[in-house]
């Protein structure tokens, strides 16, 4: 990673989508805050003196149906361990870097919060890797909206050095033999600023944890990837889980994580002294080992140092919907991003039909005060550089809803995308961990915070909302087709009488709308009764994000479809609006009206958005 990135300071309470998206970019790396450090340290003693005051769940306890089963006390770490193990069995396509990433970025704020009682060992390991460009091979499938289990016991394999590190695209792999591997993929590309959330070959860059110290082999970048099924066997016996001393953990070896971090001398009687919690990254501290990952000796053991397992530590890292949150928060990057967009191709539609812009005036929304509508309203108003008043209609008393309701339409994605980017920054700040231990010291509290509803819902919500703006792109774009909205030729064609013009764009857009429609499916309409009938329910949180992020894909393209025939109407009308908006759109597509495949002209439009929603 660049050693120059900007900082995100992780202290629990504050991290915002935009900062947790550069983190998952890579564009940015993490600092945690030194009191959100000891926030965690004083976590981990609370629950280190809760647990030995009486049982919690998951320490002193089995978990999920086996609650009621005691763990003797000797035994509380090899049962984190067995946890670990027998909930790591997720299955599916390996995720993109970028949404493990954002798991792995949320996962450590949440635990700075300080409400898991985790070792803060473990927030060391999630911020190294984010440092270090490594991540988890994760699955897709094993989540119900209830905790992201399987992906988060992936995770924690990872972490103690059973599962492998996945890499974007180097492949660096350990000398020690014999383990499974795992393909990966990374971030996808970026296409016009937007980022693709397609798999790639990435490789595993180590193994099980070595019984002899590693070496490097270097593979290269098109090395054969090694497939991950439901589970991984070590070569190894895998962690070591005699227990460490109860408020120590081991420095991290050297050779198992390249060069060791800056010497940071904590003060005297800190949390950081008595605990010897090893890599603490504060802020403004860079790890001496960051920097540009290359192949050869010098890429040899940039990998995080395995953490030890203590008890309670398996239980404190599955509570959490990190990797829905990550999802959730991609997907609202990319919905927000095409919304803003949204107004510059709507305006461009309403200018070529010559619309009425009574239905943006500044009144008419000023009295029903819904903030998307209002904004709707006015960022057509801005970008046709329309007065807040504007008088007269264009060339019909009442234009079709694509124009004349669009205001109402668009303002509620616009609302909806905002209560999504709320509920998302709570969660992503905040302590969820079953049982809570309150940050007084005094309690650990068991309960359902885990339970994903809010999350799910107000991405169901942006998913039906997304749905019906994108009905009326599609609308608008048969209207641009319309000699009697435009006066121009049908389907904009131009030489024959018989020529077909934009008229495919109808049936490319539709078909990206009938997606939608299937993102658009509630998946909170689902049912699951799990765990001998314990748990009862689940709010499919994670299937709603992966609904958001398919949508986000098939709306880019029913908005491109009609920003093609926008352009293309302005062009033919003889007199195209002066406005920045057409200039900028009109400079990114190609010229011509003939008869001739669109593909490239759709693909060239949705890669132009990015640059209309920053107008």
């Amino acid at each position: 990673m660049d050693t120059k990135a900007p900082l995100v300071v992780l202290n629990g309470t504050t991290l915002t989508v935009g900062e947790l998206i550069s983190l998952a970019d890579g564009e940015a790396v993490p600092a945690v805050a030194p009191e959100a450090r000891e926030r965690a340290v004083r976590s981990f003693r609370t629950g280190r003196r809760l647990a030995a005051a009486g049982r919690l769940y998951g320490r002193g306890t089995g978990v999920g149906a086996h609650r009621a089963v005691s763990v003797d006390a000797d035994d509380e770490t090899a049962h984190g361990l067995r946890v670990l193990r027998s909930h790591a069995g997720g299955a599916g396509a390996l995720l993109p870097a970028r949404q493990v990433r954002a798991m792995l970025a949320i996962r450590a704020n949440q635990l700075l919060a300080g409400g898991s009682g985790i070792h803060p060992g473990f927030i060391d390991a999630l911020t190294d890797a984010l440092h270090l460009g490594v991540h988890p091979a994760i699955n897709e499938y094993g989540a119900v909206g209830t905790g992201d289990l399987t992906a988060l016991a992936q995770t924690g394999l990872t972490l103690l050095g059973e599962r492998p590190w996945m890499d974007g695209g180097l492949s660096r792999a350990s000398g020690s033999s014999g383990s499974n591997g795992a393909s990966g993929s990374n971030g996808g590309s970026r296409s016009g600023g937007t980022r693709a959330e397609s798999p790639s070959t990435s490789a595993p860059v180590n193994t099980a944890v070595p019984t002899e110290p590693a070496t490097t082999t270097v593979t290269g970048p098109t090395a054969t990837p090694v497939a991950v099924g439901p589970a991984i066997t070590p070569a190894s016996p895998g962690p070591v889980i005699t227990p460490a001393p109860a408020d120590s953990v081991p420095e991290a070896d050297p050779a198992a994580r390249g060069s060791a971090p800056e010497a940071r001398t904590p003060a005297p009687g800190s949390a950081s002294e008595v605990l010897d919690v090893g890599a603490a990254t504060a802020v403004g501290a860079t790890p001496a080992s960051i920097g540009t990952a290359a192949v050869g000796a010098s890429a040899r053991t940039r990998l995080p140092a395995p953490v030890t397992l203590r008890p309670g530590d398996a239980l404190a890292l599955l509570s959490s919907n990190a990797l829905a949150l990550g999802q959730a928060a991609l997907a609202l990057h990319e919905v927000d991003l095409l919304l803003r967009a949204t107004h510059a191709v709507a305006a461009l539609a309403l200018a070529a039909v010559s619309g009425s812009a009574e239905a943006y005036a500044a009144p008419v929304h000023a009295l029903r005060p819904y903030p998307g509508a209002a904004r709707a309203a006015g960022e057509v108003r801005r970008l046709l550089g329309l007065p807040d008043r504007p008088e007269g209609f264009g060339r019909r008393i009442q234009d079709p809803y694509g124009f004349r309701a669009f205001p109402q339409v668009h303002g509620c994605a616009l609302d909806a995308a905002e209560r999504l980017r709320e509920v998302v920054e709570v969660e992503i700040n905040c302590a969820s961990e079953n049982p809570l231990l309150a940050l007084d010291g005094t309690a650990a509290y068991h309960h359902g915070g885990f339970f994903a509803a809010p999350l799910g819902h107000a991405l169901e919500a942006v998913n039906l909302t997304l749905l019906q703006t994108a009905q009326l792109s599609a609308a608008r774009l048969t209207a641009l087709g319309d000699p009697a909205l435009t006066g121009l030729p049908a389907f904009l064609a131009a030489g024959p009488a018989s020529s077909s013009g934009t008229m495919i764009l109808e049936y490319t857009a539709n078909s990206a709308l009938a997606e939608l429609r299937s993102c658009a499916a509630p998946a909170s309409v689902g049912h699951a009764v799990l765990s001998h009938g314990l748990e009862e329910a689940a709010s499919f949180a994670g299937q709603a994000a992966r609904q958001t992020l398919r949508a986000t894909e098939a709306y880019r393209t029913v908005l491109g479809c009609e920003l093609v025939a926008a352009v293309r109407a302005l062009r033919m009308s003889g007199v195209p609006p002066t406005a920045a908006v057409f200039t900028v759109a009109a400079g990114a597509l190609p010229d011509g009206t003939d008869d001739r495949p669109l593909t490239g002209d759709v693909t060239s439009a949705a890669e132009t958005l990015p640059l209309l929603a920053q107008l």
